[in-house]
């Protein structure tokens, strides 16, 4: 009886209470999971069909290089359009994008220039859906004041699935091959789009305006990039980006040459960063206040770059997944910290514009560094190159802090404003 009691007294987090939140919650969870499935499947897919470390790189690179392109008119038009509906026509063709793969991976005619277009495509689809679901999150929560923990939720649904996509496609590739994997995500959408269409959304006030996209889009980078913290955090942002997680492409290599292991392996080492990563969102949800949070900025990506290099040292695997349990901590940290601070602090007829820049500096700056890791892994070996990474990491959390100080302050007033500090 006293079972019963205490598990009625159990509280959701503040955002779940939302009924909007919760659908989305749901049907994110799910499909997550699938899309994790697919991004490792398609890494072993192509590493096995080429044997190529610069033919990985290519491939992480044409997954998201429509995303940098269209993403700063991504933003502008997210601003004036029905966010809610843009997110249902994105999952419904990403969903189309997984299906067609799992086709030709199922009939056995996939090689790796349709996975190059179907990367593409999928590029195109993430430059609208990310920002999107990005700024459509405060029309979600009921209590603006729950917003942070709504953004912190969003990283822990992320991670989990992040944990439990790539376990799961590990064991799918080592006993049925990676086409399952791709099926299982393509079917993971429908979860999804239900629960976008079961939701009640109030309408948004839109503020009529003249002025011209080209125009409005200037005024997002202007708006964005002359404040300060804003411009510090989108900086630190893309260089963690570009340099640290080009390591993604690469695992396969160190599953295979250097662990002397294979799928499961691989989705092993991706879990265990999941783990890290899941830890820290789990941390950022019991935090009930965005103050603070440059600290937590400024050391993360530190974090991930010592895990980093002890990843690239490392000839156990036991040593390899704690050192990718660091590397998922020290990214999650950043980049939820450095969301919920934006969505905090900008100005709501901006907020695509600014998300759109903030999504731009992971998944549009990410690709070269794929690139470029997939060219230097072919002269200087993946050990080296991720370790490269690593150290430009740990410089650029060291930069951020020695501009902590300055910072904090033309922020102070606007929380003094808000009401977050005395």
């Amino acid at each position: 009886m006293n079972l019963l009691a205490q598990i009625k007294n159990i509280q959701l987090p503040r955002a779940l209470r939302s009924r909007n939140y919760r659908l989305f919650f749901a049907g994110q969870g799910i499909s997550l999971i699938g899309s994790w499935m697919t991004q490792v499947a398609t890494i072993w897919l192509v590493y096995n069909l080429s044997d190529s470390p610069w033919m990985l790189g290519v491939v992480g690179f044409t997954s998201q290089i429509p995303t940098l392109i269209l993403l700063p008119f991504a933003g502008v038009l997210i601003d004036r359009w029905n966010r809610h509906r843009v997110i249902i026509v994105t999952q419904i063709l990403a969903m189309i994008q997984s299906l067609t793969l799992a086709f030709l991976a199922l009939t056995g005619i996939i090689n790796i220039w349709q996975i190059i277009v179907l990367s593409l495509c999928q590029g195109a689809i993430t430059a609208f859906d990310a920002p999107a679901r990005q700024a459509f999150v405060p029309e979600l929560v009921e209590k603006k004041e729950d917003l942070a923990n709504a953004i912190a939720i969003n990283a822990s649904m992320f991670n989990g699935a992040r944990l439990i996509g790539p376990a799961i496609a590990g064991l799918l590739i080592a006993t049925v091959g990676p086409s399952y994997c791709f099926l299982i995500d393509g079917l993971s959408y429908i979860a999804v789009i239900a629960g976008l269409l079961a939701m009640q959304i109030k309408p948004r006030k839109i503020a009529a305006t003249n002025t011209k996209p080209l125009e409005r889009l200037k005024e997002g980078f202007i708006y964005a990039f002359g404040f300060p913290p804003i411009r510090a955090i989108l900086l630190l942002l893309a260089l963690v980006s570009f340099a640290g997680m080009s390591h993604t492409v690469l695992v396969p290599i160190f599953a295979t040459k250097i662990l002397n292991g294979g799928a499961q392996t691989l989705g092993f080492l991706m879990a265990a960063s999941g783990v890290g990563a899941f830890a820290g969102a789990i941390y950022l949800t019991t935090r009930k206040t965005v103050v603070g949070l440059g600290k937590i900025i400024a050391i993360s990506p530190a974090v991930m770059g010592f895990g980093l290099i002890g990843f690239a040292l490392s000839k156990f695997l036991w040593l390899s997944l704690i050192m990718m349990l660091f590397v998922g901590v020290g990214f999650i940290l950043q980049f939820a910290a450095g969301n919920t601070f934006l969505q905090t602090i900008v100005e709501d007829e901006k907020r695509g514009r600014v998300m759109s820049i903030y999504t731009m500096a992971f998944f549009g700056i990410t690709p070269f560094g794929n690139l470029v890791a997939g060219g230097l892994a072919n002269y200087i070996g993946a050990p080296n190159t991720v370790i490269i990474g690593g150290i430009i990491c740990i410089l650029g959390s060291a930069f951020f802090t020695k501009q902590l100080p300055a910072l904090q302050h033309l922020i102070r007033p606007i929380y003094q404003k808000m009401g977050l500090i005395s």
